[in-house]
């Protein structure tokens, strides 16, 4: 053999071995990854091999699968009354990925999570029929909360005070994820990006704005659990109108006629008097408000109910002033309707929250549970007595105050209604908010409420809690308690 040969003849062989080995890494030490690669093609054929398991509300799937046609791709999601329900179960799209419960339990709804196979499975290779999610979701609460809000932008928020069950979460304007769970519905998708009103997003959740004067149960709490006040009947002193600590600006009142001036919590909360929270605010300090709002929620960077819900923010590094306007609300104070409604479920239930959430199992195809949720998971926040003064201060706000549009007959109902500046010095149309809740004298069942209505065309006169967002929580309201 002569000598080109030979050299040849070598560095074949190494080509060779280093084929085996780079072969070898791939296959020994680098499958996992490249299995998992969100590339990987032959996932999402797997994904989208079978019908996939369904999302349930009251026993009944609000979800389906439809077999496709000219694809690699066999089954894509399906919806019933997809606008009605997109906010709990989010989107499952074969070209724009999942969302929501779709996206948290994908693995699940497709089979391929590792706990839904059973020893044939494992043996034959083969995958694993898919699992469901079952919610915590009242269709009749959901459905009345989105036939209440109808055109109007807005979110609203049902829990049960005690289990911490969410029993409603609706958005408006709501989509049809159906329209958008193929790999050819690049129009609907582009509609959905340039509508200004932004329908996919998850206003109930994910959209924290200023909560206006519903954040007032909160100061009151923090007033009557510092001591600040003994009880919600005990005059307070508070100049009407109300100048800002430090500054020259003046607080006045919706109403000028409201008895305001060293009014009691109760009366501050039954005809909402800003001059009375701004000052309590003020007189406790930021610290004081900021661990009260912490402990109902705020500044929570990781609520999971299981969608991650925004934060709701109570600010630091105030001065007096600013943290004055915190007690009505304003400032930097956001927050979501979940977290408005977790206040006043908190309340009603004694003065323990209950951790929200809105799935209760995740089960195999046969029904067995994979994961569970349980309920009244609770948390003191303020004491027993605390909430039955302001429960008790929050029935007067809707038997004779600012929340009559709520009264339900044959139930205690309580609410606080709250207008928030929205835009530059309120330029823009204000958000109406109404929170509450009601118990059945009869049967004892109860919920708890939030809405807020961010534009429903109305004239800016006609803009207020108990005009626009109260009716609405009163039909979610009646929809939870009745038989």
């Amino acid at each position: 053999m002569n000598k080109t040969i030979r050299h040849a003849s070598v560095f074949c062989l190494v080509l060779v071995l280093a084929l085996l080995v780079r072969a070898t890494w791939l296959q020994a030490y680098q499958a996992e990854e490249l299995s998992d690669n969100e590339h990987n093609r032959r996932n999402t054929i797997a994904q989208y091999a079978q019908p996939l398991g369904d999302i349930i509300v009251a026993g009944s799937p609000v979800t389906g699968s439809k077999r496709t046609v000219d694809s690699d791709l066999a089954y894509k999601r399906t919806y019933t009354e997809g606008d009605l329900y997109a906010p709990v179960t989010g989107y499952s799209s074969q070209a724009y990925g999942a969302t929501q419960l779709e996206g948290i339990y994908s693995h699940v709804l497709d089979g391929t999570d590792d706990r839904l196979k059973k020893p044939m499975d494992v043996l034959s290779g083969s995958q694993a029929d898919p699992g469901n999610v079952v919610t915590t979701i009242d269709p009749d609460v959901q459905k009345a909360g989105y036939e209440a809000l109808g055109s109007d932008k807005g979110a609203a928020v049902a829990i049960d005070p005690a289990t911490g069950q969410i029993l409603s979460v609706v958005s408006t304007p709501s989509y049809d994820p159906s329209t958008i769970s193929g790999t050819t519905d690049g129009d609907a998708w582009q509609k959905l990006l340039d509508d200004e009103n932004k329908p996919t997003v998850n206003r109930a959740l994910r959209q924290p704005l200023a909560p206006g004067s519903t954040f007032k149960l909160v100061v009151a709490s923090a007033a009557l659990e510092d001591g600040l006040y003994g009880s919600v009947d005990e005059p307070t002193a508070s100049p009407n109108p109300y100048t800002l600590p430090d500054t020259s600006t003046v607080l006045t009142n919706e109403n000028p006629s409201a008895p305001c001036e060293n009014a009691t919590l109760r009366t501050a909360l039954q005809y909402s008097c800003n001059n009375v929270f701004a000052k309590v605010a003020a007189d406790l300090g930021q610290d004081k408000v900021k661990a009260m709002a912490e402990k109902f929620g705020f500044n929570d960077e990781k609520l999971d109910v299981p969608v991650r819900a925004s934060e709701s923010v109570y600010p630091s590094g105030m001065d007096k002033p600013q943290t004055a306007l915190t007690g009505i609300g304003q400032f930097e104070v956001t927050a979501t309707p979940l977290q408005v409604a977790m206040v006043s479920a908190t309340l009603a239930n004694g003065g323990e929250l209950a951790a929200p959430h809105m799935v209760s199992e995740v089960t195999d195809s046969e029904g067995d549970t994979l994961q569970d949720f349980a309920d009244g998971d609770t948390k003191r926040v303020v004491s027993q007595s605390t909430a039955e003064q302001l429960c008790s201060a929050m029935v007067t706000v809707v038997e004779e105050g600012t929340g009559t549009n709520a009264q339900i007959p044959g139930a205690e109902v309580g609410g606080k209604t709250g207008t928030a500046q929205n835009g530059v010095d309120n330029s823009n149309t204000p958000y109406a908010w109404f929170t509450s809740y009601a118990k059945d004298n009869a049967t004892g069942k109860e919920v708890a409420v939030a809405v807020i209505v961010e534009d429903s065309g109305a004239a800016r006169a006609e803009v207020g809690g108990n005009s626009l967002a109260a009716p609405i929580a009163k039909k979610m309201m009646q929809a939870a308690i009745k038989e």
